[in-house]
């Protein structure tokens, strides 16, 4: 995967400029250490720094920690505050677990992690299926959570369409179908998917989730196809048709959802129905961005969710 390796932060540019920042693979820039941690399905990668009032990130689907690292050029790092940026079983770095992954076995993965490096409550920030792990958490462990930030988070019309698949294909078709053709490529997806990319392709592919496709920088599109994991994708597919969303009602945690108004994985009604479920939730639409806020418009998502 081709990303920018650099110790030098760079300078955080105006939100509207579209997609500013490649994504990073050195962690030194953000005074990040690796470590893994042993949990009870398979052991974990996490990027992580000591410091005040830390911050949980919670990547998505084809996502790692290092999809968070436009988001933390456009915050300036987060200033001095703790960093614990986790590869989620499956993903990134991680191993997969011996079975598929849940919200609940996410939940218990998330603690361990928090256990291991002697964390209390955390600020919880969430992207895609990490916004789901997100407020599960805060539903399961309130004692460990301060907040949640929902960025282009999987909600609502996610759900519906992974429990009414043929449905799902007119409600929000870039997702059902996207299932579907994992469901039936499975092993041979990825393989498939790298070798389009290499015949020049790869826009083409990444074209659904992104609003301009053409303005990224490699680096994001190479992990988009890295990190598109057709097992674990289904994975929380299948978690999510099987989740009652009303039990977030009992979350009691400030909480902030940012969405894109293009974003094919989510309807603008899935803000609608988090604020009437939780009517003290803040909600934050950006224009002109898809499903990656935080890649696409990482200072305005940075200002949304309190980090800049």
């Amino acid at each position: 995967m081709h990303a920018v390796d650099t110790d030098a932060r760079p300078q955080a540019v105006g939100s509207d400029v579209y997609a500013p920042f490649p994504l990073t693979t050195g962690p030194g820039v953000w005074g990040l250490v690796r470590t893994e941690v042993r949990t009870a399905g398979t052991t974990v990668v996490v990027h992580h720094r000591t410091g005040p009032r830390p911050v949980l990130l919670l990547h998505g689907v084809a996502g790692s920690w290092t999809t968070w690292t436009p988001l933390l050029r456009a915050a300036d790092g987060v200033g001095d505050r703790g960093l614990v940026l986790v590869d989620l079983p499956g993903w990134g770095a991680s191993g997969a677990p011996r079975v598929p992954l849940t919200v609940d076995g996410a939940t218990e993965v998330l603690t361990a992690v928090l256990d291991a490096l002697g964390l209390g409550a955390v600020d919880v920030v969430g992207h895609s299926m990490g916004a789901f792990v997100a407020m599960h958490l805060a539903l399961r462990q309130p004692e460990r959570v301060r907040s949640v930030s929902l960025v282009s988070g999987t909600t609502w019309a996610a759900t519906q369409a992974s429990r009414h698949p043929v449905r799902g294909v007119l409600t929000l078709p870039a997702f059902a179908l996207l299932r579907a053709g994992l469901a039936v490529t499975r092993g041979v997806a990825l393989p498939v998917l790298r070798g389009l990319a290499r015949v020049g392709l790869l826009r083409m592919l990444a074209a659904p989730v992104f609003t301009h496709v053409g303005r990224l920088d490699r680096s994001v599109l190479d992990a988009f196809v890295a990190e598109l994991r057709p097992r674990e994708f289904l994975a929380a597919a299948r978690t999510a048709a099987s989740y009652d969303l009303r039990r977030w009602g009992a979350v009691t945690c400030p909480v902030v959802a940012v969405a894109g108004r293009d974003d094919v994985f989510a309807r603008l009604s899935d803000l609608d129905r988090l604020r009437a479920l939780l009517p003290a939730a803040r909600t934050v639409l950006l224009d002109d961005c898809g499903h990656f806020a935080h890649v696409e418009h990482p200072d305005a998502v940075a200002r949304a969710i309190g980090l800049a």
